[in-house]
């Protein structure tokens, strides 16, 4: 009979979020590329060569090892170390070189539409229809590839408070194209758009670019649904009193998570419900409508969301 790392599912889970056991030593997660539910299954069994395969059957996202995994989702170099206990191929070594301060750079296929490319019209044309704005487009330099890996993407960068790049995320414009999102090979440790972001007013959360881009105002996308640790220490120092958690329907447990962390640390959390919908598709008018009614959190209305998942 096989056996399971226990103490490695644990580390993974420390990182991905709890996981639901299924066969032969599998663990499925909620897919941190697509977001869906489940569907990311790593293999936990013990086994000579230090393999441990993932795949999410969802997007399609897959590898090897756990090591593989954590540099695809961009993990801290605490994790590796961690990481480093209780795989024997994995070493500080190979913690991945964004840890180290590499410079995030553009894809070199990068084009903006001041200076497009003949094909630039179906590009223009699918953030139109995602009710992206000539005035958005300028404002985040928004982009995309006509070629190379990131081929037929719309490319959304993201830069610090000096204006420096600090990530980028390009999503396909290609309906048959299973992976819709594709990011650079570097870590999501980062304060995403902060170049953008007032510390001094409130702030809202939600998970993507477009979704942030709908809500326009003061708002950080995490790229994901998990709260990096940059981000949270931004959001700990700050003067910031107001935080506004904006996550998608089907991560309500994390956005629960998110505003228990945040109310103890003595901020006023507002959970804005988003019924099913996402920001990107609600717009701009009907998502500021929504938060306009939302009201803060305190531990009887926590408690009654909670009740609510029962």
């Amino acid at each position: 009979m096989s056996m399971v790392n226990e103490l490695l599912i644990n580390l993974v889970s420390g990182v991905l979020g709890h996981g639901k056991r299924t066969s032969r030593g599998n663990v499925a997660y909620d897919c941190p590329f697509c977001g869906k539910h489940k569907k990311l299954e790593v293999n936990f069994t013990i086994n000579k060569d230090e393999k441990n395969k993932w795949a999410c059957w969802s997007c399609g996202n897959s590898g090897f090892t756990v090591k593989s995994l954590f540099r695809k989702t961009g993990q801290s170099a605490d994790s590796y170390i961690e990481l480093n206990k209780l795989v024997k191929n994995v070493f500080v070594g190979d913690i991945p070189e964004e840890e180290r301060n590499t410079i995030v750079k553009l894809p070199k296929q990068f084009t903006t539409f001041k200076n497009p490319t003949p094909s630039y019209r179906k590009y223009l044309k699918y953030l139109e229809d995602r009710n992206i704005s000539i005035d958005d487009i300028l404002k985040y330099n928004i982009g995309y590839c006509d070629g190379g890996e990131f081929h037929s993407r719309i490319v959304i960068p993201s830069y610090d408070e000096k204006g420096n790049l600090n990530y980028f995320t390009a999503r396909t414009i290609e309906t048959h194209n299973p992976i819709k999102y594709s990011n650079p090979d570097v870590s999501r440790d980062i304060v995403p758009f902060n170049l953008f972001i007032n510390w001094d007013l409130p702030i809202i959360i939600c998970e993507g670019p477009f979704d942030a881009l709908a809500i326009k105002r003061n708002v950080v996308p995490l790229m994901g649904k998990n709260i990096q640790p940059e981000l949270m220490k931004k959001l700990v120092k700050s003067r910031v009193k107001k935080i506004y958690i904006a996550l998608d329907s089907d991560a309500i447990k994390k956005s629960i998570k998110f505003c228990e962390m945040l109310m103890d640390l003595g901020k006023e959390v507002y959970l804005v419900e988003l019924d099913g919908k996402d920001p990107a598709d609600m717009g701009f008018e009907n998502f500021t409508k929504l938060i306009q009614t939302t009201q803060p959190l305190d531990q009887y209305k926590l408690m009654e969301v909670k009740l609510n998942l029962i």
